[in-house]
């Protein structure tokens, strides 16, 4: 198994990415999280991976932080979720509000995502419930912010544009403060 990958980064092209590790070019998998957070081409780079070993092919799956992975990992342990479809929810929503979504039972939260029906959705509920807890606990500041970041996102903002926004502001910001504070950057 190979569970972490340090390298050059050469090549970013959605949803993947190329990374020499002493000569060798690692074709990874990321989800959009991950994607959005890397570095430009050129800059060194590590990734905890998951390998994936199918019938027609071995495909690496990377991630910048190591409750990503875990989240990942829980994710295609649920019935009907493959790779694909964890890497879209992953890409969907962070892996702090993962947790946060299954606690509070949120449907609509999770069918939001690309791929995601209304049984996904419940499924999903269902076999995570107190799964996740202990990957990624959601800590004050991280659900300030993530607060300030669906504000946004319903505010019509794409999850780009309002996820650029939300890195720029301190990590222990108050909601309605980074709301402001987000909605002067994103106006200038």
């Amino acid at each position: 198994m190979i569970g972490r990958l340090t390298g050059l980064l050469i090549e970013k092209q959605p949803p993947g990415l190329c990374l020499d590790v002493n000569g060798v070019g690692y074709d990874i998998d990321v989800p959009m999280s991950t994607f959005y957070d890397l570095p430009e081409a050129g800059a060194k780079v590590t990734l905890y991976t998951h390998l994936a070993i199918r019938e027609d092919a071995h495909v690496l799956y990377g991630f910048l932080r190591q409750d990503e992975r875990a989240t990942f990992r829980a994710l295609i342990k649920v019935t009907g979720i493959g790779a694909r479809t964890a890497l879209a929810i992953l890409s969907g929503m962070s892996s702090a509000d993962l947790p946060a979504a299954i606690a509070q039972q949120d449907t609509a939260l999770l069918t939001r995502i690309p791929g995601i029906g209304k049984k996904t959705a419940e499924r999903l509920l269902l076999e995570l419930r107190g799964k996740l807890d202990a990957i990624a606990p959601a800590t004050p500041a991280a659900t300030g912010q993530n607060d300030v970041l669906n504000a946004l996102l319903a505010l019509g903002y794409s999850d780009r544009e309002a996820r650029a926004t939300v890195k720029t502001l301190p990590a222990d910001v108050d909601v309605s403060e980074g709301i402001r504070a987000a909605l002067k950057v994103l106006s200038s």
